[in-house]
């Protein structure tokens, strides 16, 4: 019997060693051809492809078309499955893949129905570019098809890749809408539904549009709430809360970009310098991939380096040696109900409910297909959304035509900021703040993409004296005789001229997500939620404090991560608890942060307490004010994101309004006091108060998508190292354990080989890849790694396939 079973065991044991090695063979089938040479059909020219130890990509073809057939090739070898994830993001077709898991998420996409308009506006999103996106299309499918086995995802999905189609690049683009604003319009949807049970000066209070932090461009900081009088609102004369305990602030929606720059007027040597640093969720690989694209350009020659997004023929940020360019989310409006189907007034609504629906055929893996009907016309669908609102037409710039193409690669031969503004004007992308720094040390910021706020009368509509004079001086550059000084804002909607500063008299400009604009311009532009002002303040103020910058200087304002925000709280929290029992959660919290660190390190324990009593505070204020709104809409009831809230939260923790006090609490001490312990709770599992430091919850969490799929292994082979991350929201090295800059860019067009550019999780989506999560760790520990491709490694040769 022994003798049996050790012969079974032997048996399973090489079964399971000759399984593994043929999973271990289909992987690296699976693998990108890096070396030698292959045929690509429709090229004019032979193309070559380097790489360096990175992986990061040099394209040298002859050109734009045979340089975007290889780039096209280059993205489907090393990131098909992610292509095809953004594309059904979009589309709604995730179930077909996945499976049922994700049915929900495909319902909430269909009702946008970007496939249908990916189709429809299909000639709209080419433009120019349609020959382009052709070549790009081709080389996508045959990089796809040369692989000797499908991407490893498909394997173990056991699903098989379905070709790229042009529309699908418009999908790509759709998916950065979906990613990039509120899609279902929901902060707008929670404001207005809970407006009526609100009083006025309690609902302005709410929606208060900035505070003593913020850092516009344009006009002043608008300052702390000034609280209204117990003779306007009284709490405790109103419905007090409903819920049992307070609910704990959402913040995983908060926002992390930052992009600024310096005229040459600060270098020394007269050359611009841009920082960027786009955020967004962090996996395996990086949602960018790095490439330099060189060929002939009828403009002349191109050479230009950055960022790509695979799925798209275009470097998104980048550096032609001429002109660099960077972006933030400009969280502008670009979501509104109709006004005539809009939930008030549904005089519209009629009509498009007596309309056939059109249906969304839903394909689900391992089930049947699920019929979804979709109410609306081209301008948006009708929707009844979660809170209880009648039916309401959804309207978004990614609706329009004009709010998705090609255009931004016209910046690839742009040659100085005029050019590269005057193309900005054209492009199609979700709406963002731009910023430009040319070979000359010249520095300008606009908003590029649709915005739907309404429109405002202002000193500089289209064809008056200012927006002409602004409009020549920024083609005629910063010495030119004008009258009009560029650094005044020029926002005129209606003839497509975006809001403008160029070369501001300080010879800086930065961005963070926050207000730029004041006055008309801002009315134009709208508020989508913009971020609040305090990492726009730290930027502002770490450019102000030199008055000459290279490279380094910089990246070291992209990676600070002083807690500035936070100090006035810890300051406070150590005041309250020196009235409080010495036997209260506040005493031991208050205790434990007794040493203020000031930094989000990894090892400040006292960052890491006096944020969450920041945001349990902040928790408890809002639950009072809204009581009466939740008290009318009971399970209706939606809280809203209120990104600006720390200017009223603040001036009540330290005025303490007893008419503004939460019924919840009979003084303000016991709200701080119960502030404190739920903070003392959380950590209560984890030791010591004075052990629980920041990195402790603040450690990497970046994955491949499918790492929770393979059991046992999936984590371990799948994800990045559980680095402890330093940052947070509210200073400008914004980090989570999966939220946190996609890129770091530093870099002076012209000046490029001084250049860093940090990437997270690596150039290749395959884990037996030599660049499986290169570059990460520079990432991490914020070393400086050059901006240019290095040294070739590896080299590929494309060669035109011969006709039959």
């Amino acid at each position: 019997m022994a003798k049996r079973l050790r012969s079974i065991l032997r048996w399973t044991a090489s079964l399971s060693a000759l399984l593994a090695f043929a999973a271990w063979l289909s992987l690296r089938g699976s693998l990108p051809l890096l070396d030698g040479q292959s045929a690509l059909a429709g090229l004019g020219s032979s193309v070559e492809v380097t790489r360096d130890r990175d992986g990061v990509v040099t394209v040298d073809a002859a050109d734009e078309r045979d340089a975007a057939r290889a780039l096209g090739y280059v993205h489907a070898q090393e990131r098909y499955f992610e292509m095809d994830l953004m594309r059904r993001t979009a589309a709604g077709e995730l179930a077909e893949l996945l499976g049922p898991s994700m049915l929900d998420a495909d319902r909430k996409r269909r009702i946008h129905r970007f496939r249908h308009r990916a189709r429809l506006q299909a000639d709209a999103f080419a433009g120019a570019h349609a020959d382009v996106l052709l070549a790009y299309t081709e080389g996508v499918n045959a990089g796809l098809s040369q692989l000797k086995v499908r991407p490893w995802p498909y394997l173990l999905l056991g699903q098989a890749p379905q070709r790229w189609r042009a529309e699908d690049s418009a999908l790509t683009g759709y998916a950065m809408y979906v990613n990039l604003q509120d899609a279902s319009n929901t902060r707008e949807a929670a404001l207005r539904s809970m407006r009526p049970h609100l009083p006025a000066a309690l609902f302005d209070l709410l929606v208060r549009d900035g505070t003593r932090w913020d850092a516009p461009m344009q006009g002043p900081a608008r300052g702390d709430a000034v609280l209204p009088g117990a003779e306007r609102v009284d709490l405790r004369e109103l419905p007090g809360p409903i819920r049992e305990r307070p609910a704990a602030l959402d913040t995983s929606g908060t926002p992390g970009s930052n992009s600024f720059a310096v005229a040459g007027a600060l270098t020394g040597d007269g050359r611009a310098i841009l920082a960027d640093d786009m955020h967004s969720r962090l996996s395996v690989p990086n949602v960018w991939f790095r490439a330099r694209l060189r060929y002939r350009h009828p403009s002349g020659p191109v050479d230009v380096s950055g960022f790509t997004l695979p799925g798209l023929p275009v470097v998104v940020a980048g550096s032609n040696g001429r002109l660099a360019w960077g972006f933030t989310n400009g969280y502008a409006d670009t979501l509104d109900w109709d006004p005539h189907c809009g939930g008030h007034d549904a005089s519209g609504c009629a009509a498009l409910l007596r309309r056939q629906p059109a249906v969304e055929l839903i394909r689900i893996k391992g089930r049947d297909p699920e019929s979804l009907p979709v109410r609306g016309d081209e301008r948006g669908p009708l929707v009844v959304d979660a809170i209880g609102q009648p039916p309401m037409q959804l309207h978004w710039t990614a609706y329009r035509p004009e709010g998705l193409n090609l255009n931004l690669a016209a910046l690839h031969h742009a040659r100085d900021v005029g050019e590269g503004l005057a193309q900005a004007r054209s492009v199609g992308l979700p709406t963002a703040n731009l910023l430009l720094a040319d070979r000359q040390g010249r520095i300008a910021w606009t908003l590029i993409g649709p915005t739907i706020a309404a429109q405002a009368s202002s000193d500089c509509w289209p064809g008056s004296p200012a927006a002409n004079a602004a409009g020549a001086q920024a083609a005629a550059g910063p010495d030119a005789d004008s009258d009009a000084s560029m650094h005044r804002q020029c926002a005129a909607a209606e003839s497509g001229m975006p809001p403008v500063i160029a070369d501001p008299p300080e010879h800086r400009l930065w961005t963070a997500n926050n207000r730029i604009l004041d006055g008309a311009a801002l009315n134009r532009v709208g508020d989508g939620g913009y971020s609040h002002g305090a990492r726009a303040t730290q930027i502002r103020d770490a450019l102000r404090q030199r008055q000459a910058f290279e490279e380094t200087d910089l990246l070291a304002i992209q990676l600070d991560d002083r807690a500035l925000l936070l100090t006035p709280w810890w300051k406070l929290m150590q005041a309250q608890a020196r009235y409080s029992r010495s036997d209260s959660a506040l005493a031991a919290v208050a205790q434990a942060a007794a040493r203020w660190d000031g930094r989000a390190s990894t090892g400040s324990v006292s960052y890491r307490l006096v944020r969450g009593w920041r945001l349990a505070v902040h928790a408890r204020i809002l639950d009072g004010l809204t009581a009466p709104a939740q008290a009318a809409m009971r399970q209706r009831f939606v809280m809203p994101q209120l990104p600006q809230f720390e200017g009223v939260a603040w001036p009540m923790a330290t005025t303490r309004p007893e008419h503004l006090l939460s019924k919840r609490y009979r003084s303000w001490d016991a709200l701080f006091e119960d502030a404190a312990l739920e903070v003392r709770q959380e950590l209560s599992g984890q030791g010591a108060l004075a052990q629980g430091s920041w990195g402790e919850r603040n450690t990497a969490s970046i994955c491949h998508p499918l790492a929770s799929a393979v059991p046992l292994l999936g984590k371990r082979l799948l994800c990045m190292p559980r680095d402890r991350l330093p940052g947070d929201s509210g200073m400008p090295r914004v980090q989570g354990p999966s939220f946190g800059a996609t890129e770091r860019m530093v870099v002076s067009p012209g000046h490029e080989r001084f250049g860093i550019a940090h990437m997270p999780g690596g150039q290749s989506g395959h884990l037996l890849s030599p660049f499986w999560g290169r570059g990460h760790g520079d990432w991490v520990h914020g070393r400086r790694s050059p901006f240019l491709p290095g040294a070739a490694v590896y080299s590929l040769e494309l060669r035109p396939r011969p006709g039959p």
